[in-house]
């Protein structure tokens, strides 16, 4: 350490080694100031305040693409995958529909004129009701069809079931319940229910029966499907109920909440019989040739007048 420092100190005092320490003292100086030039510039780049991203390749699952349609058939389809070097199962390429209701009524109930007001011991009365033992016939055929999916159904007990469902169903429509409602209508009923009952408030109540219910009409075609079995039931329904319709401003457009009315009704209701979970539901109506039109509603507007100054209001 002593030759080292000596070493050292000679040097210092040498005249030779002063202009080349002022040169590295000069160079050292200029170094710093690039240096700090340098950090400004990198602290008022704007650049250093924005998120840095680091973008890593991750490979994601495989994709199949599909080759254009060009066939006309599963067989063709099947033979193009194949030359693609694609194979799909045929479970996956099949697509199952479910229908869950008909279209309409299989074949519609024709009520007797003068129901519910015209004596069986007339003339009119006993042809009617020699009808109604030929279409009984059918019926019958239906009711075992129907109680060979249905070991329940009873024709006994299922007209003061239908009159239930039929109450329930016109309950949740008044009270703007349409998830209840879509369990005791079918698809088929419930856009006929519900159509023009936008701002309008609906007050119905079921006051009583005054005949039992019952039944008057079963079918249960044979579809071109083994799977697509339906049955229909047509229900009479003689009932003494309450109906008042009023607009968006609170007026009445139809009916009236203190008059009572008796009404006649042929509810046809329907079941997905091969179905795991299905039910009996309001399907259709029948109206007959010979009912009477029903009363229009009331369309109500506002009459232009005098605007009423703040005193007068």
């Amino acid at each position: 350490m002593a030759v080292s420092a000596s070493f050292a100190f000679r040097h210092l005092r040498d005249p030779a080694f002063i202009p080349s320490c002022k040169a590295a003292s000069g160079n050292m100086a200029a170094c710093m100031r690039q240096s700090i030039a340098k950090g400004v510039t990198c602290l008022l780049n704007a650049s250093r305040f924005a998120p840095s991203s680091l973008v890593i390749p991750v490979r994601t699952k495989k994709r199949l693409r599909l080759p254009p349609r060009s066939y006309d058939s599963m067989e063709q389809q099947q033979k193009q995958l194949k030359a693609a070097g694609i194979t799909m199962s045929e479970e996956k390429m099949a697509q199952y529909i479910t229908i869950t209701c008909t279209r309409g009524i299989f074949e519609p109930y024709i009520p007797p004129e003068g129901d519910a007001r015209m004596s069986m011991l007339s003339k009119e009365g006993l042809l009617q009701r020699t009808e109604k033992l030929r279409q009984t016939a059918k019926s019958y055929t239906a009711i075992r069809k129907i109680r060979e999916s249905d070991r329940d159904f009873r024709i006994k007990t299922f007209a003061e079931k239908a009159q239930e469902i039929f109450i329930e169903a016109h309950n949740n429509l008044a009270n703007l319940n349409e998830e209840k409602l879509h369990s005791l209508v079918t698809e088929h009923c419930y856009p006929e229910m519900v159509q023009g009952n936008e701002r309008k408030t609906i007050r119905w109540s079921f006051l009583e029966s005054l005949e039992p219910p019952r039944v008057v009409h079963v079918r249960c075609p044979t579809m071109l499907n083994e799977d697509l079995l339906y049955g229909q039931v047509t229900v009479r329904i003689h009932i003494r109920q309450i109906l008042a319709i009023y607009d968006q401003f609170g007026r009445l457009m139809y009916g009236s909440e203190q008059i009572p009315k008796d009404v006649l009704e042929y509810v046809v209701f329907e079941r997905h019989l091969l179905h795991k979970t299905g039910q009996w539901r309001l399907h259709d109506k029948i109206v007959p040739s010979w009912a009477p039109p029903k009363d229009p509603l009331i369309k109500t507007v506002m009459i232009p007048g005098l605007i009423p100054t703040p005193s007068e209001a």
